[in-house]
């Protein structure tokens, strides 16, 4: 199968399938998901073998486009002036759900307690591809905004990934390892610095280039696209001497440019939602044809569905402490339960990592995303869509103001 062929496939039938599965209020990644299992070696196997040996390169480009993303987004002064709960909704949610795991799957899948924090932290993360756009349609249509709970609900999901991805690669390291010893230890608090002191300077770098040369808005893309490619060479470079979180650099750089050229961050973020487009059918696809289908239907399988339903329990205690003692009404904490149920973008970019670096844990850890995926993203959406006019307040204040201004102007037409 020529790889050109392949691409047509994926891009065209997941462009089709996904607009059929909108229609039945069901979210699109779902159908790339099921569509990469189907032409995957694991079912009809049509797929170019070439695609699948360059899927960890695609997969973590992707991952650079959606951190860089989530950097040019984070309103800093919006959390600032959210407060507490939004903070503690970056990380406590993702630290219950990823206690949960490490309990209770080294006891049914006999894993490493090191392994089960690796799967607990590709399954924590909440998904901002289903919950950003959902809160946009809620502050337009006016719902939740007396105690500005989409507002609360997007700061939080943003941070919860960040949050969650830097973990998880400091828990790969140490599944690497297979230890706890002292140095393993120290590289994790070592690469968090490191990176971000090497963000902070390559941003304030970029923002220097950004303000001295006049250059269009795909420019600076590419040129923050091209310095993220060249930190990521340079924590591979490093990697024996000097630990550097890469990603955590990435999003630091950004988030520099963010805070000192909102203007053009804004335009690139634009920008890089359409790079998005793109590369959320490629991921969502690579991630159902690296799935093994028999192994998800196996009894690990099946443990694992089990293991993901108390692990989302774990998620609602954290949320429901994260909101503890807030002006947040009964109904407004519930659905900000449901707002962080589904999983779906962190999941598909981290899921096959274990699995290619060749770690023992891998099949697990990529099924167990999958499941996570399949489970929680409709799940989520469903929630989301059908509760929010029954939990959430509108303002009705404005709409009021619009009517009486209306039935004035039609009392001065008829005088």
């Amino acid at each position: 199968m020529n790889i050109f062929l392949s691409l047509f496939l994926i891009f065209t039938c997941g462009i089709l399938g996904g607009f059929i599965f909108e229609k039945i209020k069901l979210p699109k990644l779902v159908w790339y998901i099921i569509l990469g299992i189907l032409i995957g070696p694991s079912v009809f196997n049509i797929v170019d073998n070439t695609l699948i040996d360059i899927s960890s390169y695609l997969r973590q480009i992707a991952l650079v486009i959606i951190l860089t993303r989530s950097g040019l987004s984070l309103d800093i002064h919006n959390l600032k002036k959210i407060g507490r709960p939004a903070i503690f909704l970056c990380f406590i949610p993702a630290t219950f759900e990823i206690i949960g795991i490490t309990i209770f799957a080294p006891i049914f899948l006999g894993i490493s307690y090191i392994e089960a924090l690796l799967l607990g932290s590709v399954i924590a993360a909440v998904s901002p591809a289903i919950v950003v756009p959902r809160m946009i349609k809620l502050m337009e249509e006016g719902y939740g905004k007396k105690n500005s709970v989409p507002e609360v609900i997007m700061a939080g999901a943003s941070c919860d990934d960040i949050f969650v991805i830097v973990l998880f690669y400091s828990f790969k390291e140490l599944a690497k390892n297979s230890n706890f010893n002292l140095w393993n230890i120290t590289q994790i608090p070592l690469s968090i610095v490191s990176g971000i002191t090497l963000g902070i300077l390559v941003g304030f770098l970029i923002v220097f280039i950004i303000h001295k040369l006049k250059m269009s808005t795909i420019i600076h893309v590419i040129l923050m696209l091209g310095t993220s490619f060249g930190i990521l060479y340079l924590e591979a470079l490093l990697k024996p001497y000097f630990s550097i979180s890469s990603l955590l650099a990435i999003i630091v750089m950004a988030l520099t440019v963010n805070i000192f050229k909102k203007k053009e961050a804004k335009d690139m973020q634009k920008t890089y939602n359409s790079l998005w487009s793109g590369f959320e059918i490629l991921l969502f696809t690579l991630v159902g044809i690296a799935t093994n289908i028999h192994y998800a239907f196996s009894r690990d399988g099946a443990i694992l569905v089990g293991i993901i339903c108390i692990a989302l329990i774990f998620r609602s205690i954290g949320v429901f402490i994260s909101i503890l003692a807030t002006s947040f009404t009964k109904k407004e904490k519930l659905f900000i339960i449901f707002s962080y149920l589904p999983k779906a973008t962190v999941q598909a970019s981290i899921g096959a990592i274990a699995l290619t670096e060749g770690l023992a844990c891998g099949s697990i850890v990529l099924t167990g995303a999958v499941i996570s995926i399949l489970i929680t993203a409709p799940l989520g959406a469903i929630l989301m869509d059908n509760t929010y006019k029954k939990l959430l307040e509108k303002d009705i204040i404005d709409s009021e103001l619009n009517e009486e201004y209306d039935i004035i102007s039609k009392e001065e037409i008829e005088v």
